[in-house]
């Protein structure tokens, strides 16, 4: 499937796994469960930690090659 390399997982309250685009991303937030701010106006709540998030953000990034352009 290759659009999960463009997404990443995330796991809702429920325990339902899916996958979001990560540049649909405006903001995280806890209180004082991890909220996605998604730039649609929508909030999703999920599981992961903000520090799991940016990891998989990060590594995400890593593999579209993002990071030749900042550093």
């Amino acid at each position: 499937m290759h659009f999960i390399k463009a997404m990443i997982k995330v796991t809702r309250l429920n325990e339902k796994e899916y996958y979001i685009n990560p540049h649909q991303i405006e903001s995280i937030e806890v209180h004082p469960d991890t909220t996605l701010l998604m730039l649609s106006g929508k909030h999703v709540v999920v599981r992961e930690t903000v520090e799991e998030l940016i990891d998989r953000i990060v590594e995400y990034r890593k593999q579209i090659g993002a990071f030749k352009n900042e550093e």
